[in-house]
């Protein structure tokens, strides 16, 4: 069994990729509502990701417990921390849980941004601490940016791949640091494609047209932003402009006035785009 903490989008996403897999999990949130919300939504992604192809159709399919108690998780073999991207909270579930689960289990933060060994300075044991940069969706994105911290044992990076090679995904292993590799690079390029249609250069759809069409992305940088959720990625431009000072991550005031109006992208039905009602 793996503990996953964060019943959100990422969260519920990875708790589907596990139980697809047929790896138990027991998913903790604070929320009975949040929790009930993605107990039905595991069950629908598992049918989508099926039928897409993207996940085994055929063959045993994890339990999923979902819980407000964090004692529940006491007997995981390893724990994915997936709360929202908030230094203090992150810290403070992470504490809580390394002081409850058995030395030497693997404590793995998804973190989009924050350093790892950030992170590892609050719990008991910071040599079990790892980072998985899991992309949205996670049953659909095979690959996983990993992120070794300064203080990473070598123990937790054979777990690290143990979990992944259970769920089928392949991984990269970089280095500790603001935003790692993906963020650094992507979270910069969202928030200047904002900027632009801020200014009245281009709009989303053009920005992001040109990026299919001349670079060869499958998706734009702004439909990127939609799906990732326009609120994780304010939190995480947030996370780089403190820990490196440069101003070109400073949230860019068109994105904040879509967060400030709850327009998160897909999650909530309008972002850059319209997408058609709720998407769980």
């Amino acid at each position: 069994m793996i503990a996953v903490l964060g019943a959100g989008v990422m969260g519920t996403g990875i708790a589907t990729l596990a139980i697809g897999h047929g790896v138990d999990v027991t998913l903790v949130d604070v929320d009975d509502d949040k929790l009930a919300a993605a107990r039905a939504a595991v069950k629908q992604q598992l049918r989508g990701a099926k039928i897409m192809g993207t996940m085994p159709k055929s063959g045993p399919v994890g339990e999923l417990v979902c819980t407000t108690d964090l004692s529940g998780v006491a007997t995981a073999e390893a724990v994915v921390e997936a709360v929202t991207e908030l230094a203090d909270l992150k810290a403070k579930v992470l504490a809580e849980v390394s002081s409850i689960v058995a030395p030497g289990t693997l404590l793995l933060t998804n973190t989009s941004a924050i350093p790892v060994d950030e992170l590892a300075s609050v719990v008991q044991r910071p040599e079990d601490v790892a980072g998985a940069h899991f992309m949205n969706p996670p049953y659909v994105i095979r690959m996983v940016e990993v992120i070794r911290g300064p203080r990473t044992s070598d123990a937790a990076m054979d777990s690290v791949r143990t979990l992944l090679g259970k769920l089928d995904r392949d991984l990269i292993v970089v280095g500790d640091g603001p935003g790692f590799v993906i963020n650094r690079v992507l979270q910069r390029v969202i928030n200047e494609s904002a900027r632009i249609v801020e200014e009245g250069l281009a709009t989303p759809q053009d920005v992001d047209a040109l990026f299919e069409g001349c670079l060869g992305h499958r998706t734009g940088p702004l439909a990127t932003a939609d799906l990732i959720g326009l609120d994780n990625v304010a939190d995480s431009l947030r996370v780089l402009h403190e820990r490196t000072g440069d101003q070109g991550y400073a949230p860019c005031d068109l994105l904040l006035a879509k967060v400030r109006d709850g327009e998160f992208g897909r999650k909530t039905g309008k972002g850059f785009y319209e997408h058609g009602g709720v998407w769980a």
